[in-house]
C-alpha cells in the first residue's frame, strides 16, 4: 500500500497544502508548533476517519473556518483509492471512497492500515486503562469489521444502560427488570469482544517481547497480558453481582469497558520499576508489534507515522530502530523531526528513497537534496 499524495484544506494550521509522497521515506522538518505533526494527523485521519489524538472535529478546522477537507490518493493491491474527508464541524461529516460516500464511517476502518508512534504514547503505560483499551480497539478494528461492529453495538447499549441508571437515580425509583433488558442484549457483543481480545493477545504478546529485545538490546524480560473479569466469570453473573453497586453509582461497573492490559518487566509492574529508557523501549515495542500483526493480518504493509521520536530516544535506541527500518519489511514511512542534520543522517542509514519538506507556519516547502529531490 502506498500514499502517493495528499491535500489539506482548512485543516488545523494549513489553509491549503498538497504533499507529494515518496514510496520510501517522506520527512517533515521544522521547529515545534509549525505543523509537522498536523501532516501526520491528516494522513491518519484519511486512514481512520478521525484524529489520532482524539481531537473532536469541532477543534480541527483552521481558526476562522467553518469546515475542513482532506484528500488522499492511495495505491492498494494495484488499485487507486481516492479518499476524501469533508467535515463541517457540529453539522456534517462525510467520508468518500472513489467518489462514493460511506453509509457508515466504520466501513472505512481497516481499508488503509496505519500505525502512528508519537511522544505522548508513553501514556499507554503511565495513564489509566482507557488508553490501553483504545490501543486494543484501534488494532482489532483495523483487522476486522466484525470486531468494530460488536464494539459499536456494545458501546451503544452501555450508553443506554448508563442513561437508564442515571434516570432512576434522579427520579428516586429503580426497576431491575428494565435494566436486565439491556443486560441480555449486551451478553453477545461482550462475549465477542472478549474472545477477540484474547485471541489477539496470543499472537501479540510474543511479538512485543521480541521487538523489545531487538530495540533495547537488554536481557530483561517484558510481558503484556490481557486482564478481564469475563475470562473467568460469565458476564451475566458479573452483572447480577454488580446490580446493587451499579444502582448506587448510577453507572455500569463491569464489562469489557473495564478491561485492561498489564505490562511487566522482569516480573514486576512496568510503570513502577522501569527506567525512562526501558519505558520508551517498551512503548515502541508495542507499536512495532502492532505494525507487524496488522501487516500479517491485512497482507499488506501499513503506513508508519513517526512523530518526533528521534528527539525522545537515546542514540542506542535510535540505532536499533534504524536497523529495524532498514532490515525489516516496512512499507512507506513518514517522519517528523526538528533537526535537519540528524534526520539526514537517519535517512542515509536507511538507504531508502526519500523526500524532505521544511515546515514553517503551516507551509510545506520541498527541499532539494544534493542535486535532486530525493525522490
Amino acid at each position: 500500500m502506498e500514499l502517493t499524495s495528499f491535500k489539506l484544506t482548512q485543516f488545523k494550521n494549513y489553509e491549503s497544502q498538497r504533499i507529494d509522497c515518496s514510496g520510501g521515506l517522506t520527512c517533515f522538518i521544522g521547529r515545534n508548533g509549525m505543523g509537522k505533526t498536523n501532516l501526520l494527523d491528516a494522513i491518519y485521519y484519511l486512514c481512520m476517519g478521525k484524529s489520532y489524538f482524539n481531537t473532536p472535529d469541532s477543534l480541527i478546522a483552521r481558526h476562522g473556518s467553518d469546515f475542513f477537507r482532506l484528500e488522499g490518493a492511495f495505491v492498494r493491491a494495484s488499485k487507486t483509492e481516492q479518499i476524501v474527508a469533508k467535515v463541517i464541524p457540529r453539522k456534517k461529516k462525510e467520508l468518500e471512497r472513489n467518489g462514493l460516500a460511506y453509509q457508515r464511517l466504520s466501513e472505512h476502518v481497516g481499508l488503509l492500515p496505519v500505525v502512528m508512534i508519537a511522544p505522548d504514547d508513553t501514556q499507554l503505560v503511565s495513564e489509566g486503562s482507557e488508553d490501553r483499551r483504545r490501543f486494543l480497539d484501534n488494532t482489532l478494528s483495523q483487522i476486522g469489521h466484525q470486531y468494530l461492529d460488536q464494539l459499536l453495538l456494545y458501546n451503544k447499549l452501555l450508553k443506554q444502560r448508563n442513561a437508564l441508571l442515571k434516570q432512576f437515580g434522579e427520579k428516586g425509583r429503580y426497576d431491575r427488570a428494565m435494566v436486565e433488558v439491556y443486560d441480555q442484549q449486551m451478553l453477545a457483543p461482550a462475549a465477542a469482544i472478549t474472545e477477540a481480545r484474547q485471541q489477539f493477545m496470543e499472537a501479540f504478546r510474543p511479538k512485543v517481547r521480541e521487538a523489545y529485545r531487538q530495540i533495547s538490546g537488554q536481557a530483561e524480560e517484558v510481558d503484556c497480558r490481557y486482564r478481564s473479569k469475563l475470562i473467568d466469570t460469565p458476564f451475566e453473573t458479573l452483572l447480577a453481582e454488580a446490580a446493587e453497586k451499579d444502582r448506587v453509582l448510577q453507572r455500569s461497573t463491569v464489562g469489557p469497558h473495564r478491561d485492561d492490559l498489564q505490562f511487566s518487566i522482569g516480573g514486576y509492574p512496568l510503570k513502577r520499576f522501569a527506567s525512562q529508557g526501558q519505558l520508551k523501549s517498551f512503548v515502541l515495542s508495542l507499536k512495532l508489534a502492532q505494525y507487524q500483526l496488522l501487516q500479517e493480518e491485512k497482507k499488506l504493509a501499513p503506513l508508519l507515522l513517526l512523530d518526533d521520536i528521534f528527539d525522545k530516544l537515546d542514540q542506542q535506541r535510535v540505532q536499533q530502530l534504524l536497523r529495524l527500518l532498514r532490515d525489516s519489511e516496512f512499507g512507506q514511512v513518514f517522519i517528523t523531526d526538528t533537526d535537519e542534520e540528524r534526520l539526514s543522517r537517519i535517512i542515509a542509514d536507511t538507504g531508502q528513497d526519500f523526500l524532505k519538506y521544511r515546515i514553517t507556519n503551516g507551509q510545506a516547502e520541498s527541499i532539494n537534496n544534493h542535486g535532486g529531490t530525493g525522490k
